[in-house]
């Protein structure tokens, strides 16, 4: 499997020391070899993306300067072209579809691919999260280091989560989304945070942000004041809190109270049911987005659990929703990043879940970069 990061990639290509066409061989190499076990893909595109490779490469040779000047992408999901334009703009080479949820498949589990389901790249018994299942699987075994996803209750830190990948849901409404309910935001799955300040910068047209002034001032929640984790994935995440202090990228602050939301759950499904009453999920929403705006008038960052438990089996997460503490930011709109936060006791990931401002990607990302530098998280490894 690769290790090469996004920017490496696109520096060698842009230096002429790598070939897009190589580049992107070798990750349809890699995908012909793993997927027949994982699944990640809907659709490889062996013919396509060779030839999207040669037109970057001439690219180069004529003096383009391209960000992304020959990195192989994934894209989430057949439709995921369109999503990715910036990317390919950018000069990087879409070498897939990833799987989702298939027909019949409840929405937040598993993932469907074309050779059937997609499997936890660490255990193949667990599923990787949904709905950016495939998207998730491909960064985390190194088959490409970049993946579109979109997150309407969790569906792109959930599957980072469980496969130790960073994920990040933009702020809601930044975008054009298909979602009728506003709900869905897109995101990215890669393996570093600044592989993900690239594509930050690339779809919102903004410069690098600058670095805020270290420790961050951030409050710790393991439930939101509403949900019912179990004790190991509220236990990585905590450690993980603790490396973040520990290294000075943020320090802990006692609001007034807790954290205490009232519980997303009722009010996401009903907008999400056609001709449902809504009266009571207008009020629950403007009840939370009050104790948030309040909350974020004394703090930088919100850090939970991102998941409330570790990946589950293949026949159903059982009674706990994988959204309980992800779905409140898509009905707030809040942006929200899942960064890895290691390895349970069955052998699986567990992220730590970073919540800020809208409008506030940069201090997300920020954070996640200062961390990786000063070794607050460990170094991805690929299954």
């Amino acid at each position: 499997m690769s290790g090469d990061g996004a920017r490496e990639i696109a520096a060698a290509v842009r230096d002429g020391s790598r070939k897009a066409v190589d580049v992107v061989a070798e990750a349809l190499a890699r995908i012909r070899r793993a997927d027949p076990v994982l699944c990640a893909f809907a659709e490889v595109w062996d013919e396509e993306a060779p030839r999207r490779a040669a037109e970057v490469d001439a690219r180069v040779a004529a003096g383009e300067d391209l960000p992304l000047a020959g990195v192989p992408v994934a894209v989430k999901g057949r439709r995921g072209l369109r999503a990715a334009g910036p990317l390919l703009a950018a000069g990087a080479v879409a070498v897939g579809a990833t799987a989702v949820p298939g027909p019949g498949t409840s929405w937040q589990t598993w993932g469907l691919g074309a050779g059937g389901r997609t499997v936890n790249p660490w255990r193949a018994d667990r599923t990787p999260g949904g709905s950016s299942a495939g998207a998730a699987v491909a960064v985390a075994a190194g088959l490409v280091p970049l993946a579109t996803g979109s997150d309407g209750a969790g569906s792109v830190r959930i599957p980072a989560a469980w496969c130790g990948v960073l994920g990040l849901k933009v702020t809601g409404g930044r975008f054009p989304s298909p979602d009728r309910t506003g709900l869905a935001a897109p995101g990215i799955l890669t393996r570093t945070a600044g592989d993900a300040v690239v594509w930050w910068r690339l779809v919102s047209g903004r410069a690098a942000p600058s670095p805020p002034p270290f420790p961050v001032a951030a409050v710790w929640s393991p439930d939101l004041g509403f949900a019912s984790p179990d004790a190991e994935p509220v236990a990585l995440a905590r450690q993980a809190v603790g490396r973040l202090v520990d290294a000075g990228v943020v320090r802990l602050v006692r609001p007034p109270a807790a954290p205490l939301l009232l519980d997303p759950g009722p009010a996401w499904l009903a907008l999400r049911t056609p001709g449902a009453d809504l009266t009571d999920a207008h009020q629950v929403r403007a009840a939370d987005d009050e104790r948030l705006r309040a909350l974020f008038t004394r703090t930088d960052l919100l850090l939970t659990p991102t998941t409330p438990t570790a990946p589950h089996g293949h026949d159903g997460p059982g009674d706990v929703y994988s959204t309980a503490l992800t779905w409140a930011f898509n009905l707030s709109g809040h942006p929200a990043l899942s960064l890895p936060a290691g390895f349970g006791a069955d052998g699986c990931p567990a992220g730590l879940q970073l919540v800020a401002r809208h409008d506030r990607e940069d201090l997300l990302l920020s954070v996640a970069a200062e961390a990786e530098r000063r070794g607050a998280v460990e170094p991805l490894r690929t299954p």
